[in-house]
């Protein structure tokens, strides 16, 4: 086994695009249910929005690219009023319900061949990127070193998501410092506590719905900006792995997301290397593509775990969760 290679693969990950993305989209999510308390299990359909919205928002009005990111939040807002008008009024088990069957329903929305002319349907969508390339503020040549090496425009998706990435970490520590914060998070613990100050629940909540959700708007951009948009991505798995790194990280925390999500990439990217080729080397009983899929299973066990035995996170204080209470 060539384990110098395995841990230059596994490296790679540690500033992905696909890691910036999905920790944008868990700290939205982190607004959501870590401050608000709302079960949403439909940030798949955020991230799809926001990515559908830029691209065609290029591709098919030959918008700027600053203004596709725009539109693809906007999409986010109007599906989050969507979500949250029937079921904000409503237990938490409802929204879940709802948000997790909307995901999918705009994921087959955007499959169906009706719409064919503007989402091409299950083969998605790609070429869209000359504008956002032609905005890169680096020149020709190659940045980095060892596994860290990347092109001009490789460079700029990254330092284009990090900067994304800490606008939305600022934000959500500065609003959770703020009395608008406290309000949220006193709706986490008790709603009608806070209803009884005169406070419009219903308002703060879906607030805080259309925040995250334009998080994930934001992370589903960045998600797409390397290469296309395949509807295909973007189905419940990937909402579960937004959840295993809000929990890993720490859901009531600022700077959980962003550890949860680099963590959990490295692991993926670890695994996904070290485990076919240690069924290649005869190390397991397994063929390379079960060994592959192995590390699936292995994710799902240690969210159990984390659950189980440490469901505030790593950088989390168990009293901030409702769910363990």
């Amino acid at each position: 086994m060539d384990w110098g290679q395995i841990l230059n693969n596994t490296a790679y990950w540690l500033f992905s695009p696909e890691t910036i993305a999905y920790a944008l989209a868990a700290v939205g999510l982190a607004v959501q249910f870590g401050y608000g308390g709302l079960l949403n299990f439909g940030m798949a359909g955020f991230m799809a929005l926001g990515a559908y919205g830029y691209a065609i928002s290029i591709l098919s009005f030959g918008l700027p690219w600053w203004v596709g990111i725009i539109i693809g939040c906007l999409a986010a807002v109007a599906f989050a009023f969507l979500l949250g008008i029937p079921t904000l009024r409503l237990r938490a088990d409802y929204l879940a319900i709802v948000t997790i069957a909307a995901a999918e329903i705009v994921r087959l929305f955007l499959t169906t061949q009706l719409f064919d002319e503007w989402t091409n349907s299950a083969d998605g969508l790609g070429g869209y990127h000359a504008g956002f390339r032609a905005a890169n503020p680096f020149p020709e040549g190659t940045y980095g070193f060892g596994p860290w090496t990347w092109t001009a425009d490789q460079l700029w998706v990254r330092v284009f998501g990090i900067i994304l990435l800490a606008i939305a970490t600022y934000l959500v520590w500065a609003l959770m410092r703020s009395p608008w914060g406290r309000v949220l998070k006193g709706i986490r613990e008790d709603e009608d506590a806070v209803r009884s100050l005169g406070k419009n629940v219903f308002a703060y909540k879906m607030q805080a719905l259309i925040i995250g959700g334009v998080f994930g708007a934001l992370g589903g951009v960045v998600f797409a900006l390397p290469s296309a948009v395949i509807p295909a991505t973007y189905t419940t798995s990937l909402t579960f792995f937004i959840w295993t790194i809000l929990l890993l990280g720490g859901a009531a925390t600022v700077f959980g997301p962003v550890l949860g999500s680099v963590i959990f990439w490295v692991i993926m990217g670890f695994l996904g290397n070290a485990l076919p080729a240690m069924a290649s080397a005869g190390w397991l009983p397994l063929s390379s593509v079960q060994a592959g899929t192995l590390r699936f299973i292995l994710v799902g066990v240690a969210l159990m775990l984390i659950v189980i035995f440490r469901p505030q996170g790593i950088l989390g204080n168990k009293r901030e969760l409702t769910f363990v209470k």
